[in-house]
């Protein structure tokens, strides 16, 4: 039978410190690896930021920079989450990782309806990015909210409208709604609606109406943009018309000088040409039952003593 020999104390001491001093070194070499790779995920992050902004930040072309930029963040983001997955693999800390992964799993379905519209708003606002269905300084109609876009940020968009109060729209609302871009085309239909007497040529409102909105400036009169005349209704007292001609579209206050211009212009020249922007007029007609009809029979005034 073997009897078991008694380690010294020194012997025992110096083969701890040997076990240890191995575990230490081989972690030191893991931290020293793991923070070698977060700072090349970090490096190759940086590079894809400077080339971005060197050979794509100036594209021309709105929609292409967005998407550009999109593409370019993506890649970084990708970049530094697969560099810190490998520092975890080398720390060995995988078990720890799978165990706050399972916890954020049930943490972010909570926190998923609890967020769900800012969540929204946020991939809104890239989508708004991306696709751009307006850009800053454009007018456009969000959600029955007229005005210039001033910022497109990421969970809301900033509209200040023509009486001058800034609205901060849900970019989610963007796409669960019409939006009008009265800027896109660069130009816009004004429309001047108005009436004439029963008494005035009809033909000849149409001539000097066309003829003097030919005269004005900042009017698009081209083959592709012809002003249009319609009588549109026969009133209670007058022959109303539309008159819709494209304008050059700024903005809201150069669009609505467009529009006093022609009114001032096409009421000078109905004077000039005799032709009576009518009015509501009530017709009195004391013939119905045994009166006297006022058009048929002139009226006398008596001067009373």
């Amino acid at each position: 039978m073997e009897k078991l020999i008694p380690m010294k104390t020194s012997e025992y001491w110096l083969s701890w410190f040997d076990r240890t001093l191995a575990v230490i070194s081989d972690y030191a070499i893991n931290v020293i690896a793991s923070i070698l790779v977060i700072f090349l995920a970090h490096f190759i992050s940086a590079q894809i930021k400077k080339f971005y902004k060197k050979h794509l930040h100036q594209d021309s072309s709105n929609q292409v920079h967005n998407i550009n930029s999109v593409i370019a963040f993506t890649l970084r983001i990708l970049c530094l989450l697969i560099g810190y997955f490998i520092a975890i693999h080398l720390l060995g800390l995988q078990g720890v990782l799978t165990q706050i992964l399972a916890s954020a799993g049930v943490i972010g379905i909570v926190v998923g309806f609890a967020t769900k519209e800012t969540i929204g708003n946020f991939f809104s606002g890239m989508l708004v990015n991306i696709l751009v269905p307006f850009k800053v300084n454009d007018w456009v109609n969000i959600n029955g909210q007229y005005g210039c876009v001033e910022k497109i940020g990421t969970f809301v968009t900033t509209v200040l409208t023509e009486d001058g109060q800034r609205v901060h729209i849900p970019n989610q609302l963007i796409y669960s709604q019409n939006v009008i871009n009265y800027s896109s085309l660069g130009k816009r239909v004004a429309v001047v609606s108005t009436g004439v007497s029963y008494g005035d040529d009809l033909q000849k409102v149409k001539a000097v109406a066309l003829d003097e909105i030919g005269k004005l400036s900042g009017l698009l009169l081209d083959e592709e943009n012809q002003p249009h005349f319609f009588f549109t209704e026969i009133g209670a007292s007058t022959y109303n018309f539309e008159l819709r001609v494209w304008v050059e579209f700024i903005d809201h206050d150069q669009y609505l000088e467009c529009i006093h211009q022609m009114i001032m212009a096409i009421k000078k020249r109905f004077e000039q040409e005799d032709i009576s922007i009518a009015y509501n007029v009530t017709t009195l007609d004391f013939g119905v039952k045994g009166g006297v009809n006022l058009y048929d029979n002139p009226i006398q005034i008596k001067q009373l003593n």
